[in-house]
C-alpha cells in the first residue's frame, strides 16, 4: 500500500509538471495543496460481495516558486470507518510508517499561463524510485484551471492497484486472518482529487499561528460539523439526558468532565478534574487517550483541526 500511495501522489505531481511544457519565462508563484478540498480514496471488497470505501483524511503539499514539489500523505490518517481496522492498517499494512512523501522539482510557467476554464488530459509515463524499488507510473490525469488562483488535478479514469505490486499481500493476509474473513480482494480501485491554490511568496517569517481554538465554536461551520458528528452519533447524542454508549453531549462546553447525570464514567474520566472548555474538548477530540489516560472511549480521534472546530460548533448549536 505504501508504494501504491506514492504512485498516486506521484501521478499528481507529474501532472502538474506536464503543464510546464507549454511555455517558458519567469517563475510562477507558489501553489499549495488545499487539504480540505482534496481527497485520496481507495476501495476494497470482502467476502466477494461487500464493497467498502476508505480514504486518507490528511494530505498536504506545496509547489514552491522555484518549482520544488513536496506531497505528503499522513498514513496514520487512514479512515476505514472502523477504529480497530485503522489501527491494523497502520501496524500490518503500513508497518508503522507514518508518512508517504514525494519530492521533485518542476518548472511552473505554464501553470500561470493556462487560461481560466481550460482543461487538459495528460498522459503520465515515468518511474519513481522509492525504498529501493522502481515504481512505474502510467496514467491519464485531468487538469483544469478553475480560476486565476485554483487548479484541479483529478484521475481521468479509475486507477486499479494490485496488492502484489504494492508489496502488501502479506499485510492484507494478516487483516483477513484477524477479521476472520474468507477473502479480501487483491486489486483495489483508487481515485484522487487534488486542488492547488496559488499563494503569494513573502519574506520568510515565523509560521502563522492556527486559528485560536478559543473561538472555534463561533467560527466553526455548523453544517460541516453535523457531517463530522456522524462519526460520534453511534455512541453520543446531543439531546439533554440522552446517554448511550457514551454520555450526552448536550451543553458539554463549560461543563465538568464526568458530570453527565446518569452515565457511568471510567475512573480516569471521573477523576480527570477537566472542565470542557473549547481548548480541552479540542485536545480530547484530537487525542482522547493521550488527553485522558485510561478513558473508555474507543474512538481514536479526529485528525483535522477544521473537523474539530466544526463538530464543536455543531454541538454548541444543539445546546442552545
Amino acid at each position: 500500500m505504501l508504494k501504491t500511495i506514492m504512485r498516486v501522489a506521484a501521478v499528481a505531481v507529474f501532472a502538474l509538471a506536464g503543464q510546464t511544457a507549454l511555455a517558458g519565462g519567469h517563475a510562477a508563484k507558489a501553489w499549495s495543496l488545499n487539504s480540505e478540498a482534496s481527497k485520496l480514496a481507495f476501495g476494497s471488497v470482502k467476502k466477494d460481495v461487500i464493497g467498502e470505501v476508505h480514504s486518507f483524511e490528511s494530505i498536504s503539499g506545496m509547489v514552491e516558486a522555484d518549482g520544488t514539489v513536496t506531497v505528503e500523505i499522513d498514513l496514520t490518517s487512514v479512515q476505514t470507518n472502523i477504529d480497530i481496522r485503522n489501527e491494523r492498517f497502520g501496524e500490518h499494512v503500513f508497518k508503522g510508517v507514518a508518512t508517504a512523501k514525494l519530492s521533485t522539482k518542476i518548472d511552473l510557467d505554464a501553470m500561470d499561463k493556462m487560461a481560466v476554464g481550460a482543461t487538459e488530459i495528460i498522459d503520465i509515463e515515468d518511474t519513481l524510485s522509492f525504498l529501493g524499488a522502481e515504481i512505474e507510473i502510467e496514467a491519464e490525469m485531468f487538469v483544469a484551471r478553475l480560476s486565476d488562483t485554483k487548479v484541479l488535478v483529478n484521475t481521468n479514469d479509475i486507477i486499479f492497484l494490485s496488492t502484489e505490486d504494492a508489496g502488501i499481500t502479506a499485510g492484507i493476509d494478516t487483516l483477513m486472518e484477524l477479521a476472520k474473513l474468507p477473502g479480501i480482494t487483491r486489486t483495489s480501485p483508487a481515485t484522487m482529487r487534488l486542488i492547488f491554490d496559488k499563494v503569494e511568496q513573502k519574506a520568510e517569517a515565523a509560521p502563522a499561528a492556527p486559528v485560536a481554538l478559543a473561538v472555534a465554536a463561533a467560527t466553526g461551520d455548523v453544517n460541516a460539523g453535523k457531517k463530522v458528528f456522524k462519526k460520534c452519533k453511534a455512541c453520543h447524542a446531543v439531546k439533554a439526558g440522552k446517554n448511550g454508549v457514551g454520555p450526552s453531549l448536550y451543553k458539554i462546553v463549560g461543563a465538568d468532565a464526568g458530570a453527565s447525570e446518569g452515565f457511568k464514567y471510567s475512573k480516569a474520566m471521573a477523576g480527570s478534574d477537566l472542565v470542557w472548555d473549547v481548548e480541552t474538548l479540542s485536545a480530547f477530540l484530537a487525542k482522547p487517550r493521550k488527553t485522558v489516560k485510561g478513558t473508555k472511549m474507543a474512538f481514536s480521534g479526529l485528525k483535522k483541526e477544521a473537523d474539530i472546530e466544526n463538530v464543536i460548533a455543531y454541538i454548541v448549536s444543539k445546546s442552545e
